[in-house]
């Protein structure tokens, strides 16, 4: 619990991870492990070596957000920091990374002091840049040169909207596809009296979006699930001055790679087919902000991690439907060609849970992302440890030793 809510008072942004990565890598220096730091900037690996048996990865992110804290807890973030862009932003745990790192470092100590029930090599990872897609990248980057080994299974979890006290688990995809895109459109500048001498770039910018929004609905067959999102339209300085250019901000989330080509394809189309329809003097401009694969589930792993979790958690290990939230985690095991597991942990009071559902109001409960989201630490401190300990014993321990608890 203090581990916890230090690390939630104390955030640090994409890639900044610095304080928070100090915390895991000394913590498993002082149980034994052989550590290696500033792994992909900021990224800690931790080894335990213990017999002979299988290499076995549990994966933890550990950065936080660009926005102000709103939850009125007592260990509330008031930490603000220096962004991309250079501009002093609020930063908060509201995706809940903190929470994975202190279960992360839980399981840690368990296995440490737990020896005589495993065998095998157990691999921790505590990854920076998930919110930016870099951290998985640029930790794989490094990972030969610094001679780390690799896994032969990767695992790793997420707190989510649920009841506290169950985990969620589906072979298969489990999470979109993400892609986010900038487009600059280039028109021509001039007064606002007189929009002949112009090629209006915000008038550009507006039927763009809106010709955007039918990809979804007419591009894409019905059965086929895609979201696209205009997050930012940003053009201009004053009322009577219209701009040189404007910028388009989008994100798309699809669960299928052809899906996702032709979405890609029919934005660069649309976007140069309405700057063509304008007269811009140059076509448009694109930047790829951000990108993350599929994660998607190998079967016969999530079947030994779903025995593990029912065994452990009875009724409470419930199979998940596809979620549009997006990870990096799977870069690991796509990189190295091994199975990869990835699952949730409901972080929400269990009555406020079960009464949202009965009322069809789940949508208005605090989500991760919302600066209001604050996951109740009772039971889900435990859970998370549990479930990870639970799936890492389904390759580490001896079929008679079972799962270990977390109470060891």
């Amino acid at each position: 619990m203090e581990i916890y809510q230090d690390l939630h008072q104390h955030p640090e942004l994409s890639m900044q991870e610095q304080r928070t990565a100090g915390i895991a890598a000394d913590h498993l220096q002082r149980l034994g492990y052989v550590v290696t730091r500033g792994v992909g900037g900021t990224g800690v690996v931790g080894l335990l070596r213990n017999g002979d048996g299988p290499t076995v990865m549990l994966r933890a992110d550990m950065d936080a957000l660009p926005m102000a804290e709103q939850t009125g807890l007592p260990y509330a973030s008031t930490a603000t920091a220096t962004d991309g862009d250079g501009r002093t932003v609020g930063v908060a745990h509201s995706c809940g990374h903190d929470l994975h790192v202190t279960w992360l470092m839980g399981a840690a100590q368990v296995l440490a002091a737990a020896r005589g029930a495993w065998r095998g090599t157990l691999m921790v990872v505590f990854q920076p840049g998930e919110e930016t897609a870099q951290g998985a990248n640029a930790m794989i980057a490094d990972w030969e040169r610094l001679g780390l080994p690799r896994a032969e299974v990767v695992l790793g979890q997420h707190v989510m909207v649920g009841a506290a006290g169950t985990v969620s688990y589906r072979p298969g995809v489990i999470l979109s596809a993400a892609d986010s895109l900038k487009v600059t459109l280039f028109g021509r500048g001039s007064h606002g009296s007189q929009p002949q001498t112009a090629v209006d770039p915000v008038v550009m910018a507006a039927a763009t979006v809106m010709r955007l929004q039918t990809i979804v609905s007419r591009e894409v067959a019905p059965l086929d699930s895609a979201v696209l999102t205009i997050g930012a339209l940003q053009a201009g300085t004053k009322e009577n001055i219209i701009p040189d250019d404007a910028t388009l901000k989008l994100n798309m989330r699809t669960y299928d790679e052809a899906v996702r080509t032709h979405m890609l394809q029919a934005v660069r189309r649309i976007c140069c087919a309405e700057c063509d329809a304008s007269g811009a003097p140059r076509p448009p401009e694109f930047t790829t902000l951000s990108s993350y694969p599929m994660t998607d589930n190998d079967h016969d792993a999530t079947a030994r991690v779903a025995a593990a979790f029912h065994a452990q958690f009875g009724d409470n290990a419930l199979q998940s439907k596809p979620m549009s939230a997006s990870e990096d985690f799977s870069v690991f095991g796509r990189t190295w060609g091994v199975p990869y597991v990835f699952w949730f942990v409901g972080g929400t009071d269990p009555r406020a849970y079960a009464k949202a559902r009965a009322e069809g109001t789940l949508n208005t409960l605090p989500s991760n992302h919302s600066p209001r989201f604050a996951p109740v630490l009772e039971p889900t401190l435990k859970t998370g440890l549990q479930a990870m300990l639970s799936a890492a014993a389904a390759w580490l321990c001896a079929p008679s030793e079972g799962p270990l608890d977390g109470n060891a």
